[in-house]
């Protein structure tokens, strides 16, 4: 997919540097910024899979006795 998009002139000269001192282009430049941006706000869902395993409480009983105390 190809963008267009305003970016102020100071940034594109910052990201000109950048992109020197890395040795890539600035179009790598953004598609790993757009990488490190989706990876930062994507939910990680499998780190809560088997969060109850080590327990000695199964997680509906757990809940159940919380509602008791309401």
């Amino acid at each position: 997919m190809r963008a267009l998009m305003d970016i102020p002139d100071n940034k594109i000269d910052a990201l000109a540097k950048v992109c020197e001192r890395a040795g890539i282009s600035r179009a790598e430049a953004v598609r790993r910024a757009i990488d490190a941006f989706i990876q930062a706000n994507t939910p990680k869902t499998d780190e809560a899979f088997g969060l109850w395993k080590t327990r000695p409480i199964d997680g509906v009983e757990y809940e159940n006795g919380m509602r008791e105390e309401w």
